[in-house]
Order: structure tokens, then C-alpha cells, then sequence
């Protein structure tokens, strides 16, 4: 669905700045204690020998988008995309509604030639993470589509509670590939409304992310 009424939020680059300045700060610190008594501070370093990559900062600002009545809060400097009756959100950088993308999507059964999610009640069951289960969706397979995937587990079942005040069957799978890679996929779905919530891939960075967008989902002005 990429580039179809495509449109950006602009990140604020004040954000870089605070971060540059904070890792400034950071390096005058160890200066200043490594200069009291003539001795060396060193830096213990993990097992790998490779400090962690810092996770992005949580957006600061969040918009409102709609797509027929139902609602959802996307952050500051995430894509926006609609084609085909689903509304889709993508982190920075991702222009392609996919790996790490969210899919708002009414009327979802009515809409799909099998009834998924809906069918069988697909949101309660291991196979149920998506209507065509044969392809692998991991960071490095999503693009080329031609990994099969091994088995899929469901484990996380539970409900939320959105900002309308309706609770919604909320899905979590793990999804193993041919290739040994691994991918999760989540979905809120509310069966009577028919309104689907939908991480494609899950980026593990925006996990918090994602569940702040989905207790967002207001269907006040929807009608099924």
C-alpha cells in the first residue's frame, strides 16, 4: 500500500539536539571524575563486547487519524497511508506498509474474501495470525516474501480496553520461519464491530508504542 495518499508527520529535530547535548553531558561527567585523584576510570563493557543499541526516545506528540468513524492516535513522525478500506501507520524510515507497520482496518471480515479474523473465531487460534499463513514476515524476510514459515504459536489471549470504553480480543503470535528467523504478530479485534487493529510485523523497539496506539482506538463515530 505504499505511497497511496501517502502522508508524513514531521519529527521534531529539537529531539536530536536534546540527545546530542545529553551524551555531551554524559562525556564532561566522566571527565570530571576520572580527573580527582590522577587515576583512569574504565568502562566495564557486557559479555559481547558490545554495548546495547539505545532504544528511540517515546514520541512526545501524537495526532489523531480516522478512517470511517473509527479513530486512532499515530505519533509524531510516523506515515500515514490509506488504500482499500485500511488506514496504515509505519514507523520513520519505513515507507512500505509492512515490517513494523500498523494496519486499522473496519469492517475486516465483511471486507476479506475468507471472513478473517472473524471466521472460526481465527483471533483465539495458533494459525490464526493472518488469512495467508505461508509466508515469513521477519525484518529480513518481509520484503521478498519467498521464506515459508515452520509453526506459529499463540501466546498471548486477553482482552483491552480502548478509549471508547469497548474491550477487544487482543492476539500475540510467535511466528518461527524455514530460515530459523522469528517474527510476532499482534491484533485487536473487536468481533461484533468488526474493527481490526493490526501489527504485520512487530519492530520489538515501538512494542510500547503499539499497545499506546491501540488503547487509543476510539469507534464512537463508526457504524457498522
Amino acid at each position: 500500500m505504499a505511497g497511496i495518499h501517502g502522508r508524513r508527520r514531521r519529527a521534531r529535530g529539537a529531539r536530536a539536539a536534546t540527545g546530542t547535548a545529553a551524551a555531551g553531558a554524559a562525556l564532561l561527567l566522566l571527565a570530571a571524575c576520572s580527573g580527582g585523584g590522577g587515576g583512569e576510570v574504565e568502562l566495564e563493557r557486557g559479555e559481547s563486547g558490545i554495548l546495547p543499541a539505545a532504544e528511540p526516545p517515546a514520541p512526545e506528540e501524537f495526532g489523531t487519524e480516522n478512517i470511517e468513524g473509527v479513530s486512532i492516535k499515530v505519533p509524531d513522525g510516523w506515515e500515514t497511508q490509506s488504500e482499500g478500506g485500511t488506514l496504515c501507520v509505519s514507523p520513520p524510515g519505513q515507507t512500505a506498509c509492512a515490517y513494523g507497520s500498523v494496519q486499522l482496518t473496519p469492517h475486516a471480515a465483511g471486507r476479506h474474501p475468507q471472513e478473517w479474523p472473524a471466521k472460526g473465531e481465527a483471533y483465539k487460534k495458533d494459525d490464526g495470525w493472518a488469512a495467508d499463513t505461508g509466508s515469513c514476515r521477519s525484518l529480513n524476510t518481509a520484503a521478498s516474501g519467498g521464506i515459508g514459515v515452520e509453526e506459529a504459536k499463540l501466546k498471548v489471549s486477553d482482552f483491552t480496553e480502548h478509549a471508547d470504553g469497548l474491550k477487544s480480543h487482543h492476539s500475540v503470535w510467535e511466528v518461527a520461519c524455514a530460515n530459523d528467523d522469528t517474527f510476532e504478530v499482534r491484533m485487536w479485534f473487536l468481533p461484533i464491530s468488526d474493527v481490526l487493529l493490526y501489527v504485520w510485523s512487530a519492530d520489538s523497539q515501538y512494542s510500547s508504542v503499539y499497545d499506546e496506539i491501540a488503547l487509543s482506538m476510539d469507534t464512537t463515530g463508526y457504524q457498522n
